[in-house]
């Protein structure tokens, strides 16, 4: 009741109580897709920076490699095409035994969809193990299955800006290769763990949808609430676990790309919990070790469904909604703009209820 006024200019920003003090102040965040290029290169960790344990450390052609994959990334803007990468004889060595090793173990311990959708990738994207694919290709492949797109990063980024990217179905993926003296261990994310972890689910609507909710559920939220959704993000979308047939399966982006904790997840030897976004957000992320804990849904719409609740108790002055046909996010925060929704919605609902009527009619 103490409120005034509230200014926005292009996305909400602040708001004033009668003293004139700063109240409910909002993180700033992309409204359009192109202004991701505001923060897709704020790297946190690694770009051409490698700590003194990393297998490349010492090794100054990787170096230069890493530099040459970094000033790609530094370099693209939104729209343009990835840029097609030449990989090294070395590059598809390591990338081979990569792919071969984690293909044995799919059949018995991955989700029914990352192995119905994998075969699409060598279909239409070139995976095959003596073939590192093209960044490109498997964009143009997703935008055409879900929606969603890639775009090059030279190493990690901030939970915030990662997970703004997911909310415009953007995901930003590497293109540099581990380095190739232990190709079965990488202590940061690469293009073995992109493409092959996380592509075949990003194919999949519902998970694919289960990824947007969550970035869209971090547009303005407070730091503490990014790390909440951040945590529910690495246990679900990383290493996550889902009930089928009777059986713990995986669909983990984090351990469908590692051989050994993959089998370990699904072991007796690993604790499993369900997924509840309240609890799981309090635990935990292990980046140099196993879990200590791994969670699992019965289906992707039980997460989204308890993300949904969850994410509803973010506190913000205003609800997000993404408008695919101008790839923006339109902030929802008076009654026209409500209404407007409202009106849209009405139109899918009659469009709805003729094909039921239709449906009716055949049966």
């Amino acid at each position: 009741e103490n409120q005034v006024s509230s200014i926005s200019v292009g996305m909400p920003t602040c708001s004033f109580d009668k003293n004139g003090k700063e109240i409910n102040k909002v993180p700033w965040f992309p409204r359009k897709i192109s202004e991701i290029d505001n923060t897709a290169n704020r790297v946190l960790m690694y770009g051409t920076e490698l700590d003194a344990d990393h297998p490349g450390f010492k090794d100054n052609e990787y170096r230069k490699r890493r530099k040459h994959f970094t000033d790609i990334a530094m370099n693209y803007r939104h729209g343009q095409p990835i840029p097609h990468i030449d990989y090294t004889e070395e590059e598809v060595k390591t990338w081979g035994t990569v792919y071969r090793e984690l293909n044995k173990l799919y059949p018995k311990f991955a989700c029914r969809e990352h192995i119905k959708n994998l075969p699409l990738l060598s279909q239409h994207c070139g995976y095959r193990e003596d073939n590192v694919p093209q960044l490109q290709d498997v964009s143009d492949f997703l935008k055409e299955r879900t929606g969603f797109q890639l775009r090059p990063v030279a190493g990690y980024l901030s939970p915030r800006d990662f997970l703004a990217g997911l909310a415009f179905r953007v995901f930003h993926c590497t293109q540099y290769i581990r380095h190739g003296s232990n190709p079965l261990y990488t202590p940061e994310p690469d293009c073995c763990h992109e493409l092959l972890g996380h592509m075949a689910l990003l194919a999949e609507p519902s998970f694919a949808q289960f990824s947007q909710e969550i970035g869209l559920a971090s547009l303005g939220a407070t730091d503490n609430d990014i790390e909440k959704l951040a945590t529910c993000y690495f246990f679900t979308v990383e290493f996550g676990l889902c009930k089928q047939d009777g059986d713990m399966k995986v669909y983990g982006a984090g351990l469908l790309s590692s051989i050994a904790e993959l089998k370990y997840a699904v072991s007796d030897r690993s604790e499993t919990k369900p997924f509840d976004p309240i609890s799981t957000s309090k635990v935990e992320c292990l980046i140099t070790t196993f879990q200590q804990q791994y969670f699992y849904t019965d289906s992707f719409e039980q997460a989204k469904e308890k993300m949904r609740s969850f994410a509803s108790t973010i506190k913000r002055p205003f609800a997000v909604r993404y408008n695919p046909y101008t790839q923006s996010v339109e902030v929802l925060d008076n009654a026209r703009q409500i209404a407007t929704v409202v009106n849209e919605l009405k139109g899918d609902l009659c469009i709805i209820s003729d094909a039921v009527k239709k449906l009716a009619i055949k049966e």
